[in-house]
């Protein structure tokens, strides 16, 4: 495809890298030249300095031919604009980046997809929501829906005391023998892998799990994992991904939201009903101690800054909270983050890049996730007619390495892939793939040109 991306900072550069890696045609357009020949040296894509809602700006690009051009600038009227001006100057299709809760508001997306934006989307939206399915399952580091919850992804670390500790998976599954999960992926220590039939599992690694909704309880129960009930939680940072996550979840926990701008926190006190707003620095830790920190159940650190939210996890750690989440936007922040002990890292980057990757694929891709805890992307493929995963059982496809195939869903049925089962038309086959190696699977699930 031919994908034009109009930035202005980090969500616009890592999202074109990402489509480099799947061998698509990118154009970048940006107004700081200095940032531009960064990524250059980085990345084989072309790049053109200036204003992406200027329409000669736009015929320089070749929009006339562009297949997706994506706006993902921090200016919200600089989007709309750019998106509209690009379909009307001939894209096939566009993205547009918004910040204002009303912009999302269906009717109003009604009238934006009229005007030519094919799909609006919020990072900061996204990541509250999130923080929301997390803390309905607390003792996940992440979790991801498929099908609407007909399969779940979610990753656990392994305790110390956890019964599957230096097992192999053959052992496991020997001794449970209608599981209802798989692991498909494993990082330790500075690596990530695929496992096989003789992977161990050891302390401390960083595993995703792919799993049906009634399979959940007996992973986490291998996993080391104890039930935490959620009652009272604490927010730090009343700018958009904290009011989401208040605004959804005030009629059924106690929160307090803490809120260093006096201004904001008026405005937070007046849009949300149920939530206890507290003006004041919550890296203050008598603060904290003050608004009842060690009562706390789940804290939750959404500020513009990663080192407050770390920080500020990290006190909230040394308190006895159970669950600690942080918003973290230097990618090189999160796995040291991890390893210091905060539970959960949200970055807006990677959820908002996951949107926005599936809409430059083909119609075979159903869903896509770029994982935040570990180097590796799940994809939800479509079967088509006759396409080479059909033809044979999972365990003969040629499949690349560094690719496992974890559930299906066919029909309204899920299952967890084994070696026997024959992937048939219409199936969404979830597929586990390290970096860079999506792109070379999607011919899999295509239609067999030569027939066979």
């Amino acid at each position: 495809m031919n994908i034009i991306i109009a930035g202005d900072g980090e969500v616009g550069f890592y999202l074109a890298e990402a489509l480099v890696d799947s061998n698509h045609n990118i154009t970048i357009v940006d107004p700081h030249e200095e940032l531009l020949k960064m990524v250059e040296s980085h990345a084989d894509l072309m790049t053109i300095v200036g204003e992406s809602n200027s329409v000669s700006v736009l015929k320089k690009a070749n929009v006339a031919k562009a297949d997706l051009v994506i706006s993902v600038l921090h200016s919200e009227p600089i989007n709309i604009l750019t998106a509209i001006l690009a379909k009307k100057l001939g894209a096939k299709s566009t993205i547009a980046r918004v910040n204002t809760l009303q912009n999302l508001a269906k009717e109003n997306q009604k009238t934006y997809n009229e005007l030519g934006i094919d799909v609006l989307l919020s990072p900061e939206d996204i990541a509250g929501h999130e923080v929301v399915k997390l803390l309905q399952q607390p003792a996940a580091i992440e979790i991801f829906e498929l099908s609407e919850g007909k399969l779940l992804v979610i990753l656990i670390r392994i305790s110390p005391n956890a019964s599957v500790v230096n097992k192999t998976l053959n052992s496991i599954a020997s001794n449970y023998q209608n599981l209802d999960f798989r692991a498909v992926a494993i990082h330790r220590g500075d690596d990530t892998f695929i496992p096989d039939g003789d992977s161990i599992f050891l302390p401390n690694d960083f595993v995703y799990v792919i799993t049906k909704p009634e399979g959940l309880d007996e992973l986490l129960k291998l996993g080391g994992k104890q039930d935490v009930e959620i009652n009272n939680i604490m927010v730090v940072g009343g700018g958009r991904v904290g009011k989401v996550i208040a605004k959804q979840l005030e009629s059924e926990l106690n929160i307090k939201l803490i809120e260093h701008d006096r201004d904001r926190s008026l405005k937070l006190s007046d849009l949300l009903d149920d939530t206890l707003i507290i003006n004041g620095d919550a890296r203050d830790i008598n603060l904290l101690e003050d608004e009842g920190i060690e009562g706390v159940d789940a804290f939750i650190a959404v500020t513009n800054s990663s080192e407050t939210n770390i920080l500020t996890c990290l006190h909230a750690k040394k308190f006895g909270v159970k669950k600690t989440i942080a918003l973290v936007e230097n990618l090189d922040y999160i796995e040291i983050s991890q390893n210091i002990g905060i539970d959960t890292i949200i970055n807006k980057k990677l959820s908002a890049a996951s949107y926005m990757i599936k809409h430059s694929m083909g119609d075979e891709v159903a869903s896509l996730k770029c994982l935040s805890g570990i180097n590796s992307d799940v994809v939800e493929f479509i079967a088509k007619k006759d396409s080479p995963v059909t033809k044979n059982k999972i365990r003969n496809l040629k499949m690349p390495e560094g690719v496992l195939i974890g559930g299906i869903i066919r029909d309204s049925k899920s299952y967890i892939a084994i070696g026997d089962f024959q992937i048939q038309e219409n199936d969404k086959v979830v597929v586990f793939a390290l970096p860079g190696i999506t792109n070379k699977i999607e011919k899999m699930f295509h239609k067999s040109k030569l027939g066979f």
